[in-house]
């Protein structure tokens, strides 16, 4: 309880303890840089001399998709936070030739068992954000992943677990057959890209958006359609979307290398999550040597403002528990 208090304070003071000037303004300006064929687009919030926080993002979910309010709580808590576009999605460009790709097909594939497809695996993706730390001259860093976000981020893991100074999974799945699936009519929303129009698109984001959110709490129709509007305005590439997806779909199952993993490891999982119901949380921390598992009663598969402050009271005494390793992370 007093965990979950001091969470609620600090999300609530969080204009009252900017200081340094703008040093915690999740406003800064967008960069980029060339990783391979890739060029990321990505934030850096915060002093270089704090421990680095990479933040990745899930399922065509853009870097502005984590919260300005927790990503400035989490700088102003001493560390430097990192978040950034993945490949296909956001302003970062993926500039390899473009194969075609039949989602629909795939999809029929792999609800048969059979091999998957994909223009690019997870573990490409992972290799993203090494790379981004790599060009920031980062040698270590904490890593929070969610939903597919949570999958790359087992990878950066176990590609390079030296670098891992803690691993923080929301959301996520270990990919094992035999746990629960979503619904039939949820996948649908998540597969339709087929919107002839702005208008269109923002209205089937919004339906997606509600439909990932808690039944506990009830969403404003006008808020969920000036989300979706903010981001098809910021950047909107329905096809990219796909091929994230395909990349999940023709990953096996992670759990030998869950098993495998032997470093500080928080999962962090709502009761209540429509997508990957709350099974899949549990399993990961079953195959995560040591991890810490929190059940966040209610939460779903979006950040609510209504469990803002549950999710940080979950990881800020995690993350200051290792906070002090990461003062020699930097090249």
């Amino acid at each position: 309880m007093r965990a979950f208090l001091l969470a609620l304070a600090l999300f609530c003071a969080a204009p009252l303890l900017a200081f340094a000037g703008d040093r915690c303004d999740p406003r800064v300006p967008t960069e980029t840089l060339d990783v391979g064929d890739v060029r990321l687009a990505y934030q850096s919030i915060g002093s270089p001399k704090d421990p680095a926080l990479l933040l990745i993002m899930g399922l065509g979910g853009q870097l502005i998709h984590w919260p300005d309010e927790v990503v400035r709580t989490l700088c102003q808590q001493g560390f430097r936070v990192i978040r950034y576009d993945n490949r296909d999605v956001g302003l970062t460009a993926w500039r390899a030739p473009v194969p075609t790709a039949n989602l629909t097909y795939e999809v029929i594939r792999y609800r048969l068992g059979l091999p998957v497809s994909a223009p690019y695996s997870l573990t490409d993706m992972a290799w993203d954000a090494l790379h981004l730390l790599d060009a920031l001259h980062i040698d270590r860093a904490n890593v929070l992943g969610a939903s597919m976000g949570g999958m790359i981020a087992q990878h950066v893991a176990d590609l390079a677990p030296q670098r891992v100074i803690s691993l923080t999974l929301v959301m996520t799945s270990s990919g094992a057959e035999g746990l629960p699936a979503p619904s039939d009519s949820l996948l649908r929303l998540l597969a339709r890209r087929e919107a002839s129009s702005r208008e269109q698109a923002i209205e089937q984001q919004a339906d997606l958006l509600a439909a990932l959110g808690s039944p506990a709490v009830k969403d404003d129709r006008a808020q969920l359609l000036r989300q979706a509007a903010v981001s098809y305005d910021r950047a909107f590439n329905p096809e990219g979307v796909q091929r994230q997806l395909l990349a999940i779909l023709a990953e096996p199952s992670r759990v030998d290398l869950l098993n495998r993993l032997n470093l500080p490891t928080l999962v962090i999982h709502g009761t209540a999550d429509p997508l990957l119901p709350v099974m899949h949380g549990v399993h990961v921390a079953a195959h995560v040597r040591g991890s810490e598992l929190k059940l966040i009663p209610g939460m779903a598969h979006r950040f609510q403002e209504a469990f803002k402050a549950p999710l940080l009271a979950a990881v800020l005494p995690y993350l200051r528990a290792h906070q002090s390793m990461g003062h020699v992370a930097q090249l």
